[in-house]
């Protein structure tokens, strides 16, 4: 199963020439799930590989506007390239309390009536994840002009246990979220492919007699069958290693983690991506505006034990590497020596807009 992630927008506070606001896109097999929806989201997603009627999930770490401006006109779009029948399956979007009010109240305001229906998942952040002062309560919106409650989808609380909130618990995947300090709450997504079963040992199915046909699919799916003499086979009989599954890990804005939540659930992840807004000398104000420098990220890739770590986000100061000025000593190639650096020179990965990475399957 191919796996890959694309960046569409990797720069800070606003799209630029060079950058686009955050956004990017995991694939699998074909559907794709969007995390943040910066402003020109859309005209990204044209420029790309990618078809914006695939969306099937969107996830939205904070609500800051170079998160989650484009995502009303990605919206719109999407519904004006649909066509007029209604056959697609409802967009699933998750994001912090406050998300569900605002798409439906732009919605309302522009008379826009999408051919497809929409369901907002709303997380509700802790007291913890932002300064006081800046710590809103959405959640217990009551007005006569409010969203209809048809379609609101689920208010999901934290598990304080687990410290984290399951999103997504299907045949493939589970999506958790985990809680991040910013200006305002902020999430980070973990998303853990489920261990999918093992290759049939084709010389172990001869060698028990089994023959081909509709036994190897039963097999394969984890049901025994029995043989026309009367023997048993068994999945685990005939089954070779079971294929563990990969996790991605996507953090929003933050200047650290909330809990042990975030640790927990990036542990050993295969693709850790982490903003790194300022360089490291920069950091009292990177933490004062609530971001992370390389030193930041990479510190916390190396309490996970990530895989592969990749930096974005991005001040639009900091040039993508084919722009850079020879010699610039404040240039993104700093950025990368930054975070190797606290990696024991593990390489690190800068990202550029429309730059793709696979994930390949485990062996």
């Amino acid at each position: 199963m191919s796996m890959d992630v694309t960046f569409l927008g990797t720069g800070a506070a606003y799209p630029s020439p060079t950058r686009g606001a955050s956004a990017l896109v995991l694939r699998c097999e074909g559907e794709c799930w969007l995390f943040d929806c910066g402003e020109g989201t859309q005209t990204q997603l044209m420029k790309s590989q990618l078809k914006a009627g695939r969306i099937t999930k969107i996830f939205i770490t904070h609500l800051h506007g170079d998160h989650f401006f484009g995502l009303p006109g990605l919206l719109c779009t999407i519904s004006l390239q649909s066509g007029s029948t209604v056959t697609k399956q409802p967009i699933e979007i998750y994001g912090p309390a406050g998300l569900r009010d605002f798409i439906w109240r732009t919605m309302e305001l522009s008379h826009t009536e999408l051919v497809f229906p929409y369901v907002v998942h709303e997380l509700v952040p802790t007291a913890d994840q932002c300064p006081t002062e800046e710590l809103k309560d959405f959640v217990h919106v009551n007005r006569a002009d409010s969203p209809p409650k048809d379609g609101q989808g689920r208010t999901i609380l934290l598990d304080s246990e687990e410290n984290s909130y399951l999103l997504v618990d299907d045949e493939q995947f589970v999506v958790k979220a985990f809680r991040l300090f910013h200006r305002i709450p902020s999430f980070g997504f973990s998303v853990m492919e489920k261990k999918r079963p093992g290759k049939l040992n084709a010389q172990k199915l001869k060698d028990l007699g089994v023959p081909p046909g509709p036994a190897y699919g039963k097999l394969k799916n984890g049901i025994s069958v029995v043989l026309e003499n009367g023997v048993t086979i068994s999945p685990q009989d005939v089954l070779k290693k079971p294929i563990v599954g990969r996790k991605i890990c996507i953090l929003g804005d933050c200047s650290g983690v909330v809990g042990d939540g975030g640790v927990k659930l990036c542990f050993e992840a295969d693709l850790l991506i982490h903003e790194a807004t300022l360089d490291d000398a920069q950091m009292d104000k990177a933490k004062e505006h609530g971001h992370s420098t390389p030193q930041m990220a990479a510190a916390f890739a190396k309490l996970c034990q990530a895989k592969r770590l990749v930096l974005t986000h991005f001040s639009q100061r900091y040039k993508p590497v084919a722009l850079a000025r020879e010699g610039e000593t404040d240039g993104i190639v700093e950025l990368k020596k930054q975070a190797e650096s606290v990696l024991d020179l593990q390489e690190v990965t800068l990202a550029e807009d429309f730059m793709v990475i696979g994930i390949p399957i485990k062996k």
